[in-house]
């Protein structure tokens, strides 16, 4: 569902910094928003602070919003930390591999060539060696 960014009300939040929203914000820009912020019935904002934060700064008048049922403030909160708690972020190695295969997608001539190249070098200080 679709809902005006003015109609959301941001109360007490556990984060309080937001953090550099500028990579967030051009990853709104260029991709759109992938998960919706998520709101309980009055449009109070449950989760998806840093989203609604960079959909505004970017000059959205409108944002897709998950409505869920949290009557009250405990409910709100345990939401909010469940949203926030339980993911898991890349690691170094991961990022490291999806870097590799993105560069791969765009340029896959490139990374051939480079492998032949690793392989005639191989082939070459091989040969030295080998009497």
């Amino acid at each position: 569902m679709q809902l005006p960014l003015d109609q959301i009300t941001v109360k007490k939040r556990v984060r309080m910094q937001l953090g550099d929203l500028q990579p967030l914000m051009d990853s709104l820009d260029t991709r759109g928003l992938m998960n919706p912020v998520t709101v309980n019935s009055r449009y109070e904002l449950i989760a998806g602070h840093r989203r609604l934060e960079s959909a505004r700064r970017l000059g959205w008048d409108m944002i897709e919003v998950r409505i869920v049922d949290a009557r009250d403030e405990l409910g709100m909160l345990e939401l909010e930390l469940e949203e926030n708690l339980h993911r898991l972020d890349f690691t170094t190695l991961e990022l490291a591999q999806a870097r590799a295969r993105i560069e791969k997608l765009r340029n896959p001539g490139l990374l051939r060539r480079i492998w032949r190249a690793l392989v005639r070098l191989y082939r070459a200080a091989v040969s030295r060696l080998t009497p």
